[in-house]
């Protein structure tokens, strides 16, 4: 089986959503020899690599990994790449989650060595890999949900970044994702975790069309939750950050597919001059970035009456300056030139060419993706890279 292909024109290349029917199993070419390594990949949009010489073998578009019948199409596209690349790994690569069905498969494997690899290194590693560069970078890792290095989930990372090795520059602060993965159905819940964040005790005093939709039971037990950190998983991720946005906004409350909300958020921006809002980070080990003064400017920009069309560009105009000026703080540390964006959120075309405008403005080199996509449908090919240059 394999689904279409989807891509989309963005910052003036042809992008990939998804890479399968047509393209599938044209290879990656790598700039260096590699042995005979597996990677499993992701568990959502999950495709597996396998590499051969110079070759990296991307699968066809596998699926959310997430019940019986997609691991077992996991398994067999193993077993039939397997087959016609003539090929028997050396080497396993999988995500650090303990529970991806992909990394309990690869952990279940006798004999042969297993290398676990970090989610928004291998987003980063991937984009280094399709563009035939070697570290280190400044990474710029943006998504929905990835396991960190700390246990939690990450999302919101600037990486200085090789193959081998990373380090954590710069994040988001961390806020609590009430409900767990109910907070990513219901982006609601996101809204009020980062409400909560930024005014505290004065979030009752706040007169957002958001709290009478969602009513005072459930705001109340929201509140709840995030208050006794009960089922709340800390998350510093991007993608959430935008799903919160957009229900402050008032475009949506619950999604019925990934992305929805961010998606409604980014086609609703205009394109008027705008002031971004204000933003800001605490200096640490890695640089804390503050979602209070973002947040504050989206509330009171909605309680002001102002349009969706004025809130989204501002958001997206924050998302670009902050970035740019984080990324040109971290050269001032590293001296490193090269930036690679990749993860998810990079398919907003906004935010993309936006941020790369910027930061080539301030004479940096910037690495996007265009071989394969910049989501989790991409992440296999970080991974083999990593497992290469960690077990050479």
């Amino acid at each position: 089986r394999s689904d279409d292909s989807i891509v989309r024109r963005s910052a003036g290349s042809t992008r990939f959503v998804r890479r399968s029917r047509g393209y599938v199993p044209v290879p990656v070419f790598l700039n260096k020899n590699v042995g005979q390594i597996l990677a499993c990949g992701a568990e959502l949009k999950n495709t597996i690599c396998m590499t051969k010489k110079n070759m990296a073998f991307l699968s066809q578009h596998i699926g959310d990994l997430e019940n019986v019948a997609t691991d077992d199409f996991f398994q067999l596209t193993i077993r039939h790449m397997k087959r016609i690349l003539e090929l028997e790994p050396e080497i396993i690569a999988h995500d650090m989650h303990p529970d991806y069905l992909s990394t309990r498969w690869a952990l279940e494997q006798t004999g042969i060595e297993k290398v676990p690899v970090q989610h928004h290194h291998a987003h980063i590693a991937s984009a280094m890999a399709e563009n035939k560069i070697n570290g280190p970078v400044i990474g710029l890792a943006f998504d929905g949900t990835g396991y960190g290095s700390d246990h939690a989930i990450w999302g919101g990372e600037i990486l200085v970044a090789d193959e081998k090795s990373f380090s954590r520059a710069a994040h988001f602060d961390y806020v609590p994702m009430p409900g767990g993965a109910a907070a990513i159905r219901q982006p609601w819940r996101m809204a009020v975790s980062y409400l909560q964040a930024a005014f505290g005790e004065r979030l009752s005093d706040l007169e957002l069309p958001l709290f009478k939709t969602v009513g005072q039971d459930r705001l109340g037990f929201i509140l709840q939750m995030i208050g006794k950190g009960v089922n709340s998983p800390l998350t510093s991720s991007l993608g959430r950050l935008f799903d919160g946005v957009a229900a402050i906004a008032g475009l949506r409350n619950e999604v019925v597919y990934e992305g929805q909300a961010a998606m409604e958020l980014e086609m609703s921006a205009g394109d008027a001059a705008v002031k971004p809002y204000d933003y800001e980070w605490l200096e640490a080990d890695a640089l804390k970035i503050l979602t209070a003064p973002i947040i504050r400017g989206v509330a009171d920009d909605v309680i002001s009456g102002e349009t969706i069309l004025v809130i989204s560009a501002r958001f997206h105009l924050t998302l670009i300056r902050l970035f740019a000026d984080l990324c040109g703080r971290v050269r001032k540390q590293s001296g490193f030139e090269r930036v690679v964006l990749s993860g998810g959120v990079f398919q907003n075309s906004i935010l993309l060419k936006g941020l790369r405008h910027a930061l080539e403005e301030k004479s940096f080199t910037v690495y996007t993706h265009s071989l394969v996509p910049a989501n989790d449908g991409g992440i296999c090919l970080g991974q083999a890279v990593i497992a290469a240059a960690k077990t050479s």
